[in-house]
């Protein structure tokens, strides 16, 4: 499993303890320095593993054994009593058998047991040595690159800060030109309105001049024509 706050790969073991139950491990895959003594302990703890399964098949077998023990001295209480000779000593035997054998593998496997809880005993203390050790190295890893992680932040907020006020006051510059020259562009078109219209008036009194100077023209044609000089006037009556 892959844990990104710290960068790191683990791996997660379920290992049997003492009182028959499960505990829980985290170790990592790849600390520095620790990679011979992680793979020691694994191969402990799959060591540790196939001696509890030997054991509990050792277990097992005891008990069948002794249910068919069991089951045999029953047998030959019930049907050896009225039974003289052969039946009397081979039940004696099975007594025998009965009150030793056992015995002697309950002690066998009591001893294996007892080594396998030592071994376990001193597993489980390696294991939470190294468990102690990968805390602290992974607590001032963590430490390390926090102090990494702020120092880079000033160092990359410095040049955007920077960058950004002088974006401010390009955009500010940029906007002032704009106001400044639609102002002038206002104050252009105002002063091209009133052109337009003192034109406009030169216009059309230019053409009143020239109409009434037209009308004058006319008149005065008509009245300086050969006609009109030689015509008497009339005489009123």
């Amino acid at each position: 499993m892959y844990i990104p706050d710290i960068g790191l790969w683990v791996i997660h073991m379920y290992i049997p303890d003492i009182a028959g139950g499960t505990r829980h491990v985290v170790l990592p895959l790849n600390p520095a320095g620790m990679a011979c003594t992680i793979e020691k302990v694994l191969a402990d703890a799959k060591v540790l593993v196939e001696r509890l399964k030997d054991h509990d098949n050792a277990a097992e077998s005891l008990i069948e054994q002794t249910t068919t023990l069991n089951k045999q001295v029953e047998s030959m209480k019930e049907v050896g009593t009225g039974i003289p000779g052969r039946n009397q000593e081979d039940f004696a035997e099975l007594q025998k058998l009965a009150s030793h054998k056992p015995h002697a593998i309950l002690s066998q496997e009591n001893t294996q047991i007892r080594d396998l809880q030592q071994e376990n005993k001193e597993l489980w203390l390696s294991l939470e040595e190294h468990r102690y050790t990968l805390e602290l190295i992974m607590s001032k890893y963590r430490k390390q690159m926090l102090r990494l992680l702020t120092s880079k932040q000033k160092l990359d907020s410095a040049p955007i800060t920077t960058l950004h006020q002088e974006h401010s006051q390009e955009l500010q510059t940029q906007v002032e030109q704009i106001c400044k020259m639609a102002r002038v562009m206002r104050k252009s078109v105002q002063v091209d309105d009133q052109e337009y219209c003192q034109i406009q008036e030169k216009i059309a009194q230019l053409e009143l001049e020239n109409k009434e100077l037209r009308e004058l023209a006319s008149f005065s044609k008509e009245a300086f024509l050969p006609e009109n000089l030689h015509q008497p006037p009339h005489s009123s009556k």
